[in-house]
């Protein structure tokens, strides 16, 4: 049975080698997600990377990563050298445009570096969050936890995150749970900020107990920040 795939898939290779670009990776796209639909890792996004045009990928308003002039140009040397060794991680709109979650400087480099994009003919590689993340909420906290578990990220756009999440109803104990941060690093967050949004809907007591570590940590990325409070 495996050596008749095998053949199936040599034939099928032949075809595809015969397409022109923009056809082959439609096909080639069509296929990942087929082979995606019975895969035993489907749940997971990096399963199914595919190619997409460049104009259809949009940054999202919100990532609190800034990246320094520098980096930037190590990026754009490492994307031109080394490829893309990974994927943008998106979501699907309505218009079937597609929104960043993580890799707003991935996606950057690839519209704006000219290097990058004729190598990769103006397209870009993305995986799809799960549908599970279908709320605008979902995928801020999506992206805070991709940059935290890097370790970067700006203090004062994570306020104005969490100053959105509270608009949207969002307690303390919710953004705690899904942006990975714990109640004493979310209260220093308030204090630093001073912006008196976020002290709307607060649940935790002011009984707890302080999580030293993870309060001096979180001073530590503030300090590194050079933000001032």
């Amino acid at each position: 049975m495996l050596k008749e795939i095998i053949a199936q898939g040599q034939e099928l290779q032949k075809t595809l080698e015969s397409l022109d670009d923009d056809t082959r990776i439609e096909a080639i796209n069509e296929l990942k997600k087929m082979l995606h639909a019975v895969s035993p890792f489907k749940a997971e996004p990096v399963d199914c990377v595919v190619w997409v045009k460049n104009e259809s990928v949009e940054g999202n308003a919100w990532n609190p990563n800034r990246v320094a002039p520098p980096e930037m140009e190590l990026l754009e040397t490492s994307i031109a050298e080394d490829g893309y060794t990974q994927p943008l991680v998106t979501w699907v709109k309505e218009d079937q445009t597609r929104e960043v979650v993580d890799g707003f400087h991935r996606n950057l480099v690839g519209k704006t570096s000219s290097r990058v994009q004729e190598r990769v003919r103006g397209y870009l590689p993305v995986a799809t969050i799960n549908d599970t993340h279908s709320q605008k909420s979902d995928r801020m906290a999506s992206t805070i936890r991709h940059n935290r578990a890097r370790g970067t990220h700006n203090i004062e756009l994570m306020s104005t995150i969490v100053a959105e999440l509270v608009e949207m109803g969002k307690g303390d104990r919710w953004i705690c749970q899904h942006i990975g941060m714990s109640a004493d690093e979310l209260l220093r967050l308030k204090q630093i900020t001073g912006v008196a949004a976020l002290f709307a809907n607060r649940e935790f007591s002011e009984s707890w107990e302080a999580d030293i570590d993870g309060l001096n940590e979180f001073e530590k990325e503030f300090e590194h920040s050079g933000e001032q409070p």
